[in-house]
């Protein structure tokens, strides 16, 4: 893609470097890079619009909103998603009418208009299967799912999102997978089932992983640590903590206040089990980690307990 840009800049071929800017955007959307993400969209935005493009604006605007959102700048973000749905509304391009929809819907959520969130995610889920669009299905179903968990309805949320599942792993969309596992450990969590939340995040840090993106990985060690607090671990649960708030703040995206539910649940539960001074000198040795290092004990910690169960299985068997 930086080959065709430069390309397109070389040709002087203003929709080239328009197009090629957007897909770098896009990129930077699925690995997490925010900084590249706005610098693009804007330029990419900017061009289009000065062409007359009404697609690129929309698909522009979508990525620009996505930033927002991330950035905890609401208002703008529901501005751009307003946009974007006027847009795909006059080129009648009804699944990305879906998308623009549950773009407003997460914002809904996110300011606890929960009736709202939810109208928006129904209609972006009916648009969705009256086009056959899966991707934009998931998006809707994702929503109604983080809608119906913060409102307390577990099951309804399990119901939501399990048939992402398999769906995401026959594709490798490690982005998709990672989210539909965390959120699926977080339900399980809430349900006190610590075996299931910590088998739900530990396939979700492979997945955040595997997406390069240090915000997924940041979302799972946040589930690992609610799964480890379930079981008494709670130096290791604050040490996850720690490594996941310094993870998101060094990707330019500290977790909002909107966003901060779980972790704040988790926090709470840790604290009251080590004291506040032990608790804090827990969560600054975990920040003092990168999240790599964090994600690989995690993984060795695993693989570890998998071999003592496997050995000790084969021990009855032959008794």
């Amino acid at each position: 893609m930086n080959r065709a840009l430069a390309d397109f800049r070389a040709l002087r071929d203003a929709w080239g470097v328009a197009a090629a800017l957007s897909s770098r955007a896009a990129l930077a959307m699925v690995r997490g890079d925010l900084a590249t993400l706005r610098e693009n969209a804007l330029e990419a935005r900017a061009q289009f619009v000065e062409l007359g493009d009404v697609l690129g604006q929309l698909k522009t605007a979508e990525a620009l909103g996505t930033h927002a959102e991330v950035n905890a700048d609401y208002e703008l973000a529901a501005q751009l998603h307003r946009e974007g749905l006027r847009m795909a509304q006059s080129l009648e391009m009804w699944s990305e009418e879906s998308r623009q929809l549950s773009g407003l819907g997460r914002i809904a959520l996110l300011t606890e208009r929960f009736d709202e969130a939810r109208e928006f995610h129904q209609r972006a889920l009916q648009l969705a299967i009256e086009q056959g669009n899966l991707p934009a299905q998931q998006m809707a179903e994702l929503g109604l799912a983080l809608g119906a968990r913060r409102e307390g309805d577990l099951e309804a949320a399990d119901a939501h999102l399990r048939p992402w599942l398999e769906w995401n792993r026959e594709r490798n969309a490690s982005n998709g997978l990672a989210l539909v596992l965390a959120e699926l450990g977080f339900a399980a969590e809430l349900r006190n089932d610590a075996e299931a939340a910590l088998t739900l995040h530990q396939s979700g840090l492979d997945s955040a992983l595997a997406t390069e993106d240090p915000r997924a990985v940041a979302l799972a060690l946040e589930g690992l640590a609610g799964a480890h607090s379930l079981t008494g671990r709670h130096i290791r649960s604050a040490r996850l903590l720690g490594t996941a708030t310094a993870t998101r703040v060094r990707s330019g995206a500290p977790l909002p206040p909107a966003e901060r539910g779980d972790v704040d649940r988790i926090a709470a539960r840790v604290r009251n089990a080590l004291g506040d001074a032990r608790y804090a000198a827990e969560h600054a040795a975990g920040e003092a980690m990168d999240h790599h290092t964090a994600a690989a004990a995690e993984q060795f910690t695993e693989s570890l307990v998998n071999t003592a169960v496997n050995t000790a299985r084969r021990g009855i068997a032959a008794a």
